[in-house]
């Protein structure tokens, strides 16, 4: 038997009204990662990785093209969006004008739930919608890879947000031209087995980490003497990783999530200067899961570029898992997510 995650995604011609569109996503919490670019422009990843989108989280993003404007116009949570965040957003939009072959500018109202710059893929659910929105305003006729690509040019980790459940970014091979390695970086659905997984959400803090991703990534790259050894130990995690998601082993699956984010954590630990995100704690949720299997609860944790730990279980022992964490943490915030739909737009009745 095979549990079905839907990805939900639907056609950018189906429901987008000329000129606008409103997209929703949710983030998805590697369990195999990326950690690490190959090419900053293109945004391509050395390495492939593999993902859960969760159904908690979501970001809505609405698009409507103005023509008569002289510059985008972008608004995130209700605020006029500034420096970096504005430069990015404006950058991706550029690029869908380009392939849209239109000159027009847009204004862009974005909503998100997740702390953003705190390790929760808040870049992976707002760039999934954006994408999404912004193809259908301008009229471009994308099917699902080809929007997983356009997501990953916003952030890497967005192309993954774009399916629902478990997917693989391909890194797409070292060689050829540019365009074609554009288009050979993508991702797309996983096949899973019998798994009935939760993810227990432990937000540790929610403030934004005092190194970006991009420059921890940089720095871990160029000067950890760990990186290379983790990359190649990486792709084989996920070959291992697909498997166990295949015949249902939560089990071998959370051991795989668990070494393969400890052994990230570790590159940056090893960088010159060292990049650390583990916080006091962190370590303490750690140890809480340390101590739920011992207590046979089969329970594994990873974390992304932030101190916030992320504790894979099975659904039936979410509860117990988040009872656990939250006696770890008092006063940190604990969510249950299950595997989420994948990107899509929305009526104009908010369906």
């Amino acid at each position: 038997m095979h549990a079905e995650f839907p990805t939900n995604l639907i056609d950018v011609r189906e429901r987008g009204t000329a000129g606008r569109a409103t997209a929703v996503a949710h983030p998805n919490i590697a369990l195999i990662k990326y950690w690490g670019k190959r090419d900053e422009h293109l945004v391509l990843p050395r390495v492939d990785s593999l993902s859960m989108t969760l159904n908690v989280f979501p970001t809505t993003t609405s698009v409507r093209l103005a023509p008569r404007s002289g510059s985008d116009m972008v608004t995130l949570n209700g605020r006029p969006a500034a420096g970096e965040a504005l430069r990015r957003i404006v950058d991706f939009l550029d690029l869908v004008r380009e392939r849209a072959g239109l000159a027009h500018r847009a204004v862009v109202d974005s909503e998100n739930t997740v702390p953003t710059g705190a390790g929760l893929a808040s870049s992976a659910s707002g760039f999934a919608a954006l994408a999404v929105a912004a193809a259908a305003a301008y009229g471009l006729d994308l099917d699902a890879t080809a929007l997983s690509g356009l997501a990953r040019r916003g952030s890497g980790s967005a192309s993954r947000s774009v399916f629902g459940g478990f997917a693989v970014w391909h890194a797409g091979p070292d060689a050829g031209s540019a365009e074609e390695a554009d288009r050979s970086s993508y991702a797309e659905p996983v096949p899973v087995g019998d798994l009935d997984p939760a993810l227990v959400v432990a937000v540790v803090d929610a403030g934004p980490k005092p190194v970006s991703s991009r420059a921890a990534m940089r720095r871990t790259v160029d000067t950890s003497p760990l990186y290379e050894p983790w990359a190649v130990s990486s792709q084989a995690d996920l070959i291992e990783m697909r498997a166990a998601l295949l015949a249902g082993d939560i089990e071998a699956v959370g051991e795989i999530a668990e070494r393969n984010a400890l052994g990230m954590h570790a590159t940056m630990l090893a960088a010159r200067p060292a990049v650390r995100y583990l916080s006091p704690a962190t370590l303490t949720v750690l140890d809480s899961v340390l101590r739920l299997r011992q207590d046979g609860i089969p329970a594994y944790a990873t974390m992304d570029a932030g101190p916030n730990v992320k504790v894979l279980c099975r659904r039936v022992d979410a509860d117990r898992v988040a009872e656990a964490v939250c006696v770890a943490v008092p006063g940190g915030a604990v969510h249950i997510a299950e595997p989420g739909p994948g990107a899509r737009l929305l009526h104009g009745d908010g369906r």
